[in-house]
């Protein structure tokens, strides 16, 4: 048997400074470098979600699409959703292949997810295609950066609770509906929700609401025998960064190990919260910050 070493976490990942371009959102993982290390390489499963169905928001890149790899790799079928954009279908693309290259079933639906109708037609899909639905991850997500509050227009703002606030309650209630004893629901919330930057105001205040919606949803959805938690990332290298904040070369620099996350590195989190095996944790918000304190 091999013996296999442990690796520095401070140097297992890139280090800015980074050669980010300018990628207006929606982003793209083909246009920035380095490109996000999803596991593709690395990630081997254990067969912890065999048999289970998994529904993610935004599993075209980003978290999601590290999500779904490792979902596919622990043995779950995997349903996810994008935007309609011609740039997010290749992304798209990609993932159903790190889904069906796991010899999982892949099932991919572009859409809005700020519209209820289309989150509740969603879950409708996904239990068509599959039977059933076992894990919703809402983790789907819109953020900007402000030099003062009086650069917040009613737009943006509307855009941002839309999103990340709305979306995820939507696709909850629709989801709630349909799950049986013993799934779940992961959100993906922040280290902006304990500890808010001034220039990521309304980012800030929507993934604070979901830290709150995720602990009284979690109250009611366990008398149905369903657990409801939510994963709290540091800064992670996605493509969403070089698209909307400013300095996206040095992303993750002050962080204590000194780098952004990279999604592969959150994955087994989102794992670990969809299994049996946490089968007692439920109403909880797991950092993922790579030392950045999330209390």
């Amino acid at each position: 048997m091999a013996i296999r070493t442990s690796t520095n976490p401070k140097t297992k990942y890139p280090h800015p400074p980074f050669s980010a371009r300018s990628n207006k959102p929606p982003a793209s993982d083909h246009a920035i470098s380095p490109k996000p290390d999803y596991g593709e390489e690395s990630y081997v499963g254990s067969a912890r979600l065999y048999g289970k169905v998994a529904l993610i928001t935004g599993g075209d890149s980003g978290i999601g699409k590290a999500v779904a790899l490792a979902f596919a790799r622990e043995g779950a079928d995997v349903a996810f959703t994008y935007l309609d954009e011609k740039k997010e279908k290749k992304d798209a693309d990609e993932t159903i292949k790190f889904i069906e290259d796991a010899h999982r079933r892949a099932f991919s639906y572009p859409g809005d997810v700020r519209d209820e109708k289309f989150c509740q037609l969603l879950v409708k899909k996904t239990i068509e295609e599959f039977g059933k639905l076992d894990i919703l991850v809402n983790n789907a997500a819109y953020q900007a950066t402000f030099s003062s509050i009086e650069e917040v227009t009613e737009e943006e703002l509307e855009r941002v609770f839309r999103t990340n606030v709305f979306a995820p309650f939507f696709m909850a209630k629709a989801a709630l509906r349909r799950m049986k004893p013993g799934a779940s629901i992961i959100n993906t919330v922040s280290i902006q929700s304990f500890s808010p930057s001034a220039k990521l105001m309304p980012y800030a205040a929507t993934k604070g609401a979901l830290m709150n919606f995720t602990k009284s949803l979690s109250q009611e959805a366990i008398k149905k025998g369903i657990r409801v938690n939510a994963v709290a990332p540091g800064p992670v290298w996605t493509p969403l960064i070089p698209s909307t904040m400013p300095n996206a070369s040095q992303f993750g620099k002050d962080s204590p190990m000194g780098r952004p996350a990279q999604p592969t590195e959150l994955a087994p989190a989102y794992v670990l919260l969809a299994s049996d095996q946490a089968s007692y944790v439920t109403g909880e918000i797991w950092g993922v910050t790579g030392g950045e304190m999330a209390e």
